[in-house]
């Protein structure tokens, strides 16, 4: 069979989604930079393949790792091996470094955010321009603005960095690093060096955590370490980076990708905007049709792992394919292709994962999107994009469900 490379501009990401989903519950596919990999597409062996202890987290048992054929400088190498932490170890360590995470990140810890996260919604619509009192229709209709960039980037930003004590100065160098750190583009003499100036800047966090502790996630992580199991630096800090690159990017994409489908379904928001359906529906079948991430990378068989007829060999790697597994019709019914918010499949999706990796950070992206959807129409209720939707552009990165920018017009 054929492999299905990854197109590293992402411009059909619901096509390719659909060509892997086809192409069986797993499918062999190459990443950018002609990485061959296996791809779990459809939901019932992802949520198998999911909790399987023969697919780990060690790099080292990659073959092609092994054998030298993975570069340093991959643009992918920071989502493979992105350092000690939760993410890519398994079994008793896992237990151990989660559970200090999920000592740190309490429910009650989430919820006393809700309080910020409204005072941070309100902030940026304040921000953004308000023609009402505008005499010219012409004027008001000329209004575009980048959503984006100016309210769906910055406010979990502007959350995860309040959660773990980071500087609001250090944002913008920030999202220039994470821009490079997930893109397929980033020219391989920047690879090394992005990773190491975020993990300079994710230790100087650390460091001034360990001199003045705050009422934050980082200086949680520390105190607990201390109290009980110990993390080093290292863990801590590659702690610290995963959490910020998945708590911001992922609910992005979640606030975009809800407004893009709600703005596709005029009659799918009125629904909402008259009570008939919640917000809740619409952030659970966006996650579900429109899931943020598209791909999560790596995992790698520790022996032979047999998928149906198929067989992941010891040492190749897997790729969660969450963009096809989302919309597959065995799990979703006839209709998993269309956004529904009214949808009452029995099959819940897995978007946030499934397992002992699933994402800790769930809890508090719903949050933020709960929060800012509904003040983002209550504020705007004739919000429009500004564009068809067949001009919207997805950055390069194969691994989120991301666009470039999403411009809209406020007051239709």
């Amino acid at each position: 069979m054929t492999r299905i490379a990854l197109d590293p501009f992402v411009t059909d990401l619901d096509g390719e989604s659909a060509r892997l989903r086809a192409a069986g519950p797993l499918a062999e596919a190459e990443l950018p930079g002609g990485v061959p990999v296996w791809a779990v597409t459809h939901h019932a062996e992802a949520r198998q393949l999911l909790t399987d202890k023969r697919l780990v987290k060690d790099i080292n048992v990659w073959g092609a790792w092994q054998r030298g054929e993975i570069p340093a400088d991959w643009p992918l190498i920071g989502l493979a091996n992105p350092g000690r932490s939760m993410l890519t170890v398994d079994g008793e360590e896992h237990r151990r470094m989660r559970t200090l995470v999920a000592q740190a990140l309490t429910p009650r810890r989430v919820e006393r955010m809700r309080e910020r996260i409204a005072e941070l919604t309100e902030g940026l619509l304040n921000k953004l321009p308000d023609d009402s009192a505008a005499d010219d229709s012409a004027a008001v209709d000329s209004s575009v603005v980048d959503l984006k960039a100016e309210f769906a980037y910055p406010l979990p930003m502007y959350v995860i960095s309040d959660l773990m004590g980071i500087d609001e100065a250090d944002h913008p160098r920030l999202k220039v690093l994470f821009d490079k750190f997930f893109s397929t583009q980033t020219p391989p003499e920047e690879v090394v060096a992005t990773l190491g100036e975020l993990a300079g800047m994710m230790g100087k966090v650390v460091a001034a955590r360990r001199t003045e502790p705050g009422d934050d996630l980082t200086s949680a992580l520390i105190q607990a370490s201390e109290d009980g199991d110990h993390l080093t630096d290292e863990e801590i800090v590659s702690t610290l980076q995963l959490m910020v690159a998945a708590g911001h990017e992922t609910t992005i994409s979640l606030i975009v990708n809800a407004v893009v489908n709600l703005s596709a379904h005029p009659e799918q928001l009125a629904l909402v905007r008259s009570g008939q359906v919640g917000w809740d529906a619409v952030i659970e079948e966006t996650l579900r049709h429109s899931t943020p991430t598209s791909h999560v990378l790596i995992r790698f068989a520790a022996e032979d792992v047999p998928v149906g007829d198929k067989v992941i060999p010891k040492g190749d790697a897997l790729i969660v394919s969450y963009g096809a597994i989302g919309r597959d019709e065995q799990a979703h019914g006839p209709t998993a292709d269309a956004f529904d918010i009214t949808r009452t499949s029995p099959t819940r999706h897995i978007s946030f994962g499934h397992g002992p990796h699933v994402c800790p950070g769930a809890a508090l992206s719903r949050l933020e999107a709960g929060v800012a959807l509904p003040a983002l129409y209550a504020r705007f209720p004739a919000l429009t994009l500004a564009v068809p939707h067949s001009e919207l552009r997805n950055k390069p990165v194969v691994t989120q469900n991301d666009l470039f920018e999403l411009p809209v017009r406020l007051r239709g």
